[in-house]
């Protein structure tokens, strides 16, 4: 099963690095660019020369999908998979040419995370961090439509919720070039490890796969995202990175503990800067400049350091995740939080 989940990695990455100058030449030729004359304030354009393109999330979408229709058998869950994926990619594609509305994108996100659920894939329980495990599918509801149904209704609205939330806070960790993209990759490469440890169970083959494929396929688009860029992950590759995170989590046995340490950096950043926005009145929705990435430029940080920043507290992280348990990761994450705040209280009092 290594062997599969090293070569799907590398077919994934290969097949996103070939295909990412063709859609970059596309979204040229349609002038389809983010001019950084007229978009000064993006974090992305404050440096920029020329306009660069959006729609990274196309080649990437293209890797995954044939990596995966290589390696995996198709069924109710790929299928579902995929039909969300395209559903993100596409809403992402029209939101990096037109910049639609927040609302319009969280709505396509509810209905991407239906979809999935839909497909089967729901949290039937979660770790207690203090011993057990807490089920979640004690309240079901039955019916019969063209056959036997079952709602597991707080397992099904919990993962909804889930991958709503990593949808967003994946999108909002890519402000500046190569940081999405990396460590999207090594947090899909520490889930694939972790399926690797129970690989003599079959039901988490399709995981291990899949986790490569999402790996191979940011690692392939990254070179290009590197500053200076030449194509941008645009919103359709950030939420299809926060989809697939989330039900990669999902399907390895409902390790969202695991998830939310790889993320941790995002998930905090993400809590933080929602607090800050309901508390000064603003909307949610509306970007504000007081991200994390945000905070580090304006102390002085380039773009490449605050990309490798992002990428090794994702390592460090990940390899963390492979020798805590539970309550461990608890514990853990508590301290993340305390030293998270110090260091965002820092930041912010030199800037």
């Amino acid at each position: 099963m290594f062997n599969k989940f090293f070569i799907s990695i590398i077919l994934s990455c290969f097949s996103a690095f070939i295909l990412t100058p063709f859609v970059r030449r596309y979204f040229v030729t349609h002038s389809w660019v983010e001019d950084p004359l007229k978009k000064q304030q993006k974090t992305h354009n404050a440096t920029a020369l020329t306009a660069v393109p959006r729609g990274g999330g196309l080649p990437i979408f293209f890797a995954i999908i044939i990596t995966s229709l290589v390696f995996l058998p198709i069924d109710k869950h790929l299928i579902g998979i995929i039909l969300a994926a395209c559903l993100t990619v596409a809403v992402g594609v029209w939101d990096d040419i037109k910049d639609i509305s927040p609302r319009v994108r969280l709505f396509t996100n509810l209905v991407a995370a239906l979809i999935v659920v839909a497909s089967g894939i729901g949290i039937a329980f979660i770790s207690n961090p203090f011993g057990g495990v807490i089920d979640l599918s004690v309240f079901q509801l039955n019916f019969s439509f063209f056959g036997a149904h079952s709602l597991w209704i707080i397992a099904d609205l919990l993962a909804i919720v889930w991958i709503v939330w990593c949808m967003n806070i994946t999108g909002w960790a890519g402000g500046v070039e190569g940081q999405l993209p990396g460590f999207v990759a090594i947090s899909a490469t520490f889930i694939g490890i972790l399926g690797l440890r129970y690989a003599s169970d079959s039901g988490q083959w399709p995981l291990i796969i899949l986790a490569g494929c999402i790996a191979g396929a940011y690692l392939g688009f990254l070179p290009y995202n590197l500053f200076p860029q030449s194509i941008m992950i645009g919103y359709s590759g950030k939420s299809l990175a926060g989809l697939l995170l989330a039900v990669l989590a999902i399907l390895s046995g409902a390790k969202l503990a695991t998830l939310i340490l790889l993320l941790g950096i995002p998930m905090l950043d993400a809590v933080f800067v929602l607090f800050r926005r309901l508390l000064s009145g603003r909307s949610i929705l509306k970007s504000d400049g007081q991200h994390l990435h945000h905070l580090l430029l304006k102390s002085g940080w380039s773009k490449t350091n605050i990309a490798v920043f992002y990428w090794l507290i994702s390592l460090i992280l990940g390899v963390c995740s492979l020798y805590l348990n539970s309550q461990q990761k608890f514990y853990f994450f508590l301290g993340l939080i305390i030293l998270f705040t110090g260091f965002v209280l820092k930041i912010s009092r030199r800037i």
